[in-house]
């Protein structure tokens, strides 16, 4: 029996819609999912767990403000653990639930960024479904810690850079240089936040800037644009260096890669802005009873916190290194008792199947970067700077939900990868890796969501390596 045209329509509009080139609308589907599925026992354990302990009680003494405590860390994430209770109350619940909205606007963000920076809708919604279902970020958006308040606003102001430099936008003077110049703006404040969460996210910040006046001063030819690709291509652009004007580099403004703001004005907004709305968020630290914050203190009070930083160097048992993070191979529990009527368990470890995947993608991305492509190699050049953060940091004890910015730049090579060949018609090796990471994140889902057991040793099941135990 034939369909009446009455009853077509709406499905024609509906498949349009969620097949138009922008994939705005299955992005959407896909964090609503995430944040769906985070909603589902985010309450339990009903007592904190894990570094909960640390950050609770420092939310709390914002709310009454009357001492500092945890002060090793920013405050932006403590303040959200604090709206978090006063608005749904101080149980796990209020907790917890600041954490998953920001995990799920960081995982929107996260998506757009790859949609503005690749052009590819299937790049955008691989990449979108990878980071929901990495393990990583979908734990950290259900536990009361700093790390979603760092990642997340990292993730928006890694949207807004991308925004900041469309081409179309400078096809078009005065709406093209407005709309760059408040997508920058926006850009640093984003990076100011995520500092407020935490500084693990710092050294990829001064990338940005940098490559702004790399692109600057090739849009206006000062430099040898850098034709031949790897180390050589790079060489030749530095000995140019010497030849460029440099008001006119500093000042130009009908230039890329955002027409209308000079090189001065964002090293303005990328980086002394950022910095500006980092320090803000200590503004609830100068009405505390005991102790309060003064404006002199406020960059002394940065050098105590990385002194802070720097003095925990009693061993923990699950202790990791990064090269460790690579691999897989050392989680952390974040539970594992019997509470709430149940042997539970959060056991913070990455996707086995999506963490390992990536590595082979990260260097295909290195590969297309060698021979000059600009997203793939600026993809591996974010990982690294993730990932040495904390190679060459003096902090000695470190865990594996350090990787997850790390992570999250893997999840891109490898969605920009699949992306690619699924443009291409070679559609198998993304189904595949989709089917197969789906597979894994259902196996895995009550072991990293505080799922019921069968018993003490239910966590058996789980683990696929000695290390992981």
């Amino acid at each position: 029996m034939k369909t009446p045209a009455f009853h077509r329509a709406p499905l024609r509009a509906l498949h349009a819609l969620l097949n138009r080139r922008d994939p705005l609308i299955p992005t959407l589907l896909i964090v609503a999912a995430f944040f769906a599925l985070g909603l589902c026992r985010l309450a339990i354990p009903s007592k904190m767990m894990f570094d909960e302990i640390h950050y609770i009680p420092a939310a709390r003494r914002l709310i009454d403000l009357t001492r500092r405590l945890n002060p090793e860390h920013p405050l932006l994430g403590k303040e959200g653990i604090a709206i978090g209770i006063r608005l749904f109350g101080d149980h796990s619940f209020g907790w917890r639930f600041p954490n998953l909205v920001l995990g799920s606007v960081g995982l929107f963000a996260g998506a757009r960024a790859m949609w503005w920076a690749s052009g590819s809708r299937r790049a955008s919604l691989i990449f979108a479904f990878l980071i929901a279902t990495d393990f990583i970020w979908f734990i950290l958006s259900r536990i009361a810690m700093l790390d979603m308040a760092m990642a997340s606003m990292l993730a928006l102001g890694l949207w807004q850079w991308a925004l900041s430099a469309q081409p179309q936008r400078a096809d078009s003077a005065q709406a093209g240089r407005r709309g760059g110049r408040w997508h920058m703006i926006l850009a640093g404040t984003f990076f100011g936040l995520s500092l407020g969460g935490k500084w693990n996210g710092a050294p990829l910040m001064v990338l940005p800037g940098l490559l702004f006046a790399w692109q600057r001063a090739a849009a206006l030819d000062l430099i040898v644009h850098p034709g031949i690709g790897g180390w050589r291509g790079v060489v030749r652009v530095l000995r140019s260096l010497r030849f460029a004007m440099l008001g006119r580099w500093l000042f130009a403004t009908r230039a890329g890669p955002v027409r209308g703001v000079s090189l001065a004005e964002a090293g303005l907004w990328l980086g002394l802005w950022p910095a500006a709305v980092y320090l803000v968020t200590f503004a609830p630290a100068f009405f505390y009873h005991v102790q309060p914050m003064t404006l002199g203190g406020l960059f002394a009070w940065q050098r105590y916190m990385l002194q802070l930083q720097d003095s925990v160097v009693k061993p923990h048992r699950y202790m990791s290194r990064w090269w460790q993070w690579i691999l897989n191979l050392r989680p952390i529990w974040f539970l594992y008792e019997r509470i709430d009527g149940s042997q539970r368990g959060v056991l913070m470890i990455g996707n086995p199947f999506s963490m390992i995947a990536g590595l082979p993608a990260l260097a295909w991305c290195a590969w297309k970067g060698w021979r000059g492509e600009g997203l793939p190699a600026l993809i591996v050049v974010l990982y690294g700077l993730s990932l040495i953060f904390w190679a060459i940091n003096g902090k000695p004890v470190q865990f594996y939900y350090h990787y997850e910015l790390a992570a999250c730049f893997l999840m891109a090579a490898l969605a920009l990868m699949l992306g690619r060949w699924w443009d291409a018609g070679l559609r198998w090796p993304g189904r595949t890796a989709l089917v197969l990471t789906m597979v894994v994140f259902i196996g895995f889902y009550p072991i990293i969501s505080a799922g019921p057991l069968p018993g003490k040793k239910g966590y058996l099941d789980y683990m696929w390596l000695k290390t992981w135990r």
